[in-house]
């Protein structure tokens, strides 16, 4: 059945509504003509300015680092610098040990007082260079260059090398990007980022004594069972002679 609207007298055939300029049914507007009505019709003319990545290159490339230097993902020079200064931290531990700690053999009472208590080790320049020759091997030998290192900044009284240490202490035993850093707990660097403000020579003493604790109970009793400690026992042990 075919369906017919029945015209009432005078009225038309029904037409379809007229676009009377209702925003919601205007045409798509095509890109160009988008372009111009958000730039205007002044910036709209303007031929489209050069990408970077099509623009010529006007010189050698810049030498600022870029934004992942935080993770060690690009080439830049702040990486390649820091990558040397690693190179150069992890070659001077590997220095062979300073002469003046070595200088003197012990004598065999000398030796066997190190197994009496962990101060009398450490209060021996022999005992300190033989425990540090120990500690090499266990790959903790930067434990006793802070020691050391912590030692020399007490002993110093000028402000201006005071200074100067703490902040080469800090950089090579402190900080996180060190190849040499120490084990320290969280109080324990808080405290000496407070002191570092103003440093003195007692600015690294909390952390002197925590890895002084730390080589006594850890490194130390692995020294007097290791084979460097029991082969100087024996060369200060007397021979017995044969019937």
């Amino acid at each position: 059945m075919v369906s017919a609207r029945i015209l009432c007298c005078g009225e038309g055939p029904e037409l379809a509504p007229q676009n009377l300029g209702n925003p919601l049914h205007s045409p798509m507007p095509t890109p160009h003509e988008a372009e111009k009505q958000h730039t205007g019709p002044e910036e709209a003319d303007r031929p489209p300015s050069m990408s970077s990545h099509d623009a010529a290159p006007s010189g050698p490339p810049s030498r600022n680092p870029c934004c992942l230097c935080w993770c060690c993902c690009c080439s830049c020079s702040w990486n390649q610098e820091r990558q040397r200064a690693w190179q150069v931290s992890r070659e001077s531990k590997l220095q062979p040990l300073p002469s003046c700690e070595v200088c003197t053999p012990p004598s065999p009472e000398e030796v066997q007082s190190w197994a009496q208590s962990f101060d009398k080790l450490m209060h021996s320049p022999t005992g300190r260079s033989v425990f540090r020759a120990f500690l090499r091997t266990e790959y903790s030998e930067e434990n006793m260059l802070f020691w050391l290192a912590c030692e020399e900044l007490k002993a110093e009284a000028n402000q201006h090398v005071v200074d100067e240490k703490a902040r080469l202490i800090y950089e090579d035993y402190v900080s996180i990007l060190s190849p040499k850093e120490v084990s320290l707990d969280s109080r324990v660097r808080e405290g000496i980022n407070r002191k570092m403000q103003e440093p003195s020579p007692h600015t690294f003493d909390d952390a002197q004594l925590q890895i002084y604790t730390l080589m006594h109970r850890d490194s130390y009793p692995r020294f007097l069972t290791s084979p460097t400690y029991r082969s100087l026992l024996l060369q200060g042990a007397p021979q017995s002679s044969e019937a």
